[in-house]
């Protein structure tokens, strides 16, 4: 008796780490039991497997059962919409526990560097407007084939054709068609996306359990202010999702993993990305209603990861292969497939390390590399040679020298070089007119820019610079708040020229380098004692939004506003250095400038419609004495994001602004309403309200 009131005892002390036991760990108890206990535990042990038991396949069973009543039942997106969508929008507003996405940058940018040398192909543009409903799902199955093809060729299988097709169901319950057969058949209307599956040659029918990946395919995809999945568009991912999870499980054969499904969403100009991932062994069939008990399991058993939004056709409908939103969508691809075909047979891990090695390939074939070394080259008809020489000694002019551009016969003269500008620029004059001072930049040579970052930046001060004021000049732009082109071309050196063709190069470190010559010449406004008066603050910002407004006209943003970049002469504010600007919406080469970038472009790389008009802000707030983070509060574009949603949200640059002048806080106040939506300022309204009190109207 005493005996077994002592496993009694010790029964119950370990009896809630046995609830944890599985069965096959049953002989190493059998073998204790014998050592130590007895048969008295053995007793109670059998007791607690065949009630574990018993309890495993009933909850098993229950699953089974719930998941086939809502794989059967599952079948109205607008009713599964109702259910979910409240949840969905208080997760969007929540930044601290909202959904996050599923993919990290070091990821994607890991997925880019691997395909670097991978080619996509797209053999149907995708229409810019819903007109042609037959042509956007050709443009759609074009896209997916490409997607998954050249992911198989590249990391699965060199030779060998894709095991992967795609067809279009009509809604979640419905037969799979060929887009060739649902356009025969007239039924394109009533597609809702198309689905990447594994082909079955034995049998022609494709059911949702082959699902791969599926792409859901509608309009307006966003938010109407901010770059992200509407709550419509995200519950209609998950109606999808769930459905590929709920027939994976109850799959008969072989397929993927039933715990994770990636889904596409994408329309005829945007795209993102939705995961869905979660142990349906959890899902439990709530009152006979299959639409709240997969809610019910979404809220409270799976993981919901949503993307950020952005363009995967660019306006004349091609496939933007290297800007984040098709990144995003390439990497899901690569995630799905792995789920159904293995780890693939070159990982993305290995081709991206080799990323360094292939670019050190390039160089020296190119021959700009020897014995780790870099040196500039120039190339002829017949020949290439090579040079060595101080960077340095290429790019410094001395005062007093004069520069003569080719064909032009212009001649200028170098007067000092200007500090504090971005470097390459000179005060300068005519020697026409010596009475009138010159900016000059000078360039680099274009077979400079590969070896030098700093080559490539003085590339953008000057050619694409040149562009952009060619670009107003050519279209009748002239404000006295932008710069004017004077002349531009390439250099002339002194003595004599060996280039051996018109576009070649000699020996000389300033043969051929480009030059721009602009006028006006003031000082920088960074030069200026800070804060301005009242007065100042409102012209200044009076004259850069004209320039912005001038600028807007040809469809060209600044993308770069700072106090560098703005210079002031004769009582005027010039907008200046416009080697950044951004000329249509892939333009994606905005500078990033930590304390007056707008959040848009620190985030996504290129900007919005509102950019310039929320960097103008900031440089407004900085000229009338407002606190800016210091370099070390905002060391990183995560830090330099959250100073300014902490700025935005508690109000500071308005109130700061408030107590100079009332109009410029209804400005600031005004931009805050535009922060990365796609709504553009309105120029014309402001620039009049401006004027009228700069002329005391």
């Amino acid at each position: 008796m005493i005996w077994v009131q002592l496993v009694d005892k010790v029964w119950m002390e370990v009896s809630e780490r046995l609830n944890q036991v599985c069965i096959s760990n049953r002989y190493a108890f059998s073998f204790i039991q014998v050592m130590t206990f007895g048969n008295s535990f053995q007793e109670h042990w059998d007791a607690v497997i065949s009630s574990r038991s018993a309890s495993s396949v009933s909850a098993s069973k229950r699953a089974f059962k719930a998941t086939k009543e809502c794989a059967r039942n599952l079948t109205d997106i607008d009713l599964f919409t109702q259910h979910l969508e409240e949840w969905i929008l208080e997760n969007s507003h929540d930044l601290d526990h909202g959904f996050s996405s599923p993919f990290l940058l070091d990821e994607l940018q890991n997925l880019d560097f691997a395909l670097e040398s991978v080619l996509f192909q797209q053999l149907h543009r995708m229409p810019c407007s819903y007109n042609s409903k037959e042509e956007e799902f050709l443009a759609l199955e074009d896209f997916l084939h490409a997607i998954s093809d050249s992911l198989w060729h590249t990391l699965w299988d060199e030779n060998g054709s894709s095991p992967y097709s795609v067809w279009c169901p009509r809604y979640s319950g419905s037969k799979f068609y060929t887009l060739e057969k649902a356009i025969s058949r007239r039924r394109l209307d009533s597609l809702c996306g198309a689905a990447l599956v594994l082909k079955n040659e034995l049998d022609p029918h494709v059911r949702w359990d082959q699902v791969v990946q599926f792409a859901l395919f509608r309009p307006h995809i966003m938010n109407r202010n901010k770059l992200t999945l509407s709550s419509t568009s995200i519950c209609e991912a998950l109606f999808f999702g769930a459905r590929i999870l709920l027939s994976r499980t109850l799959s008969k054969y072989n397929t993927a993993s039933s715990d994770c499904v990636y889904v596409l969403v994408l329309d005829s100009s945007f795209g993102g990305v939705v995961k869905l991932a979660g142990d349906l062994g959890k899902l439990e069939f709530i009152d006979g209603n299959p639409y709240l008990s997969v809610v019910n399991w979404i809220k409270h058993h799976a993981a919901v990861n949503v993307s950020e939004v952005d363009r995967i056709w660019n306006k004349l409908g091609n496939a933007n292969w290297r800007d984040l939103g098709s990144l995003q969508v390439l990497l899901a691809t690569f995630c799905s497939i792995s789920q159904w075909s293995g780890k693939a047979k070159r990982s993305i891990t290995s081709l991206a390390s080799d990323h360094s090695l292939r670019l050190r390939e390039r160089r020296i074939e190119r021959q700009l590399e020897v014995e780790n070394s870099v040196v500039p080259f120039h190339h002829d008809q017949d020949t290439i040679k090579h040079e060595k020489y101080d960077q340095d000694q290429r790019l410094k002019l001395n005062q007093g020298e004069v520069l003569e551009l080719e064909d032009l016969q212009d001649r200028f003269q170098v007067r000092d070089l200007l500090q504090g500008w971005n470097g390459g620029c000179y005060g300068a004059f005519a020697l026409e007119f010596p009475t009138e001072p010159l900016i000059l930049y000078v360039g680099a040579h274009p077979t400079r820019l590969e070896p030098s970052w700093e080559d490539m930046s003085l590339w953008y001060q000057v050619q694409r610079q040149t562009k952009v004021l060619n670009i107003f000049r050519d279209q009748g732009i002239c404000s006295k708040n932008l710069p004017q082109i004077v002349a531009s071309g390439r250099i002339l050196h002194s003595g004599t020229c060996n280039r051996q063709s018109p576009k070649g190069r000699c020996d000389h470190p300033l043969c051929g380098t480009p030059i721009l010559v602009t006028h006006p010449v003031g000082d920088l406004l960074s030069s200026k004692s800070i804060p301005f008066t009242c007065d100042d603050a409102i012209r200044c910002c009076r004259d850069c939004l004209s320039a912005l407004k001038s600028a807007k006209s040809a469809n060209v943003q600044h993308g770069d506003i700072c106090p560098e970049n703005i210079i002031t002469t004769n009582g005027l504010y010039v907008l200046v250095s416009w080697g950044r600007a951004v000329l249509d919406d892939k333009d994606s080469c905005p500078a990033v400038n930590l304390q007056f970038s707008s959040a848009h472009a620190l985030q996504h790389g290129k900007l919005c419609p509102s950019s310039d008009a929320e960097s103008l802000v900031y440089l407004v707030y900085y000229i009338c004495g407002g606190k800016m983070a210091t370099q070390q509060q905002v060391d990183s574009i995560e830090s330099a994001l959250k100073w300014r949603q902490r700025c935005w949200s508690k109000r500071v640059i308005q109130n700061h602004l408030g107590e100079v002048s009332s109009l410029l806080k209804a400005f600031a106040d005004y931009v805050n309403s535009l922060l990365g939506t796609p709504y553009s300022v309105d120029y014309d309204v402001w620039v009049e309200r401006f004027n009228k009190v700069v002329d005391g109207i």
